[in-house]
């Protein structure tokens, strides 16, 4: 995925974050939504990287064998 696909990825799912809680209020409070929605995409994004210790890890390297 290259860095151009990640920031539409992160976009789209701020997107689709702010669908989910909704943003109506004033300008700080839609801000400060705005932020955790992109947060949310982050965390989302993050959670799709391989993890290289734990369980999923293990799971994997059985899977692959």
């Amino acid at each position: 995925m290259t860095d151009q696909d990640k920031e539409y990825l992160r976009d789209l799912l701020a997107g689709f974050a702010s669908l989910r809680i909704g943003l109506d209020g004033t300008k700080e409070v839609m801000l400060a939504s705005a932020e955790r929605c992109y947060a949310f995409a982050d965390a989302m994004i993050e959670a799709r990287e391989p993890k290289a210790e734990g369980i999923v890890a293990i799971k994997r390297r059985k899977i692959a064998k």
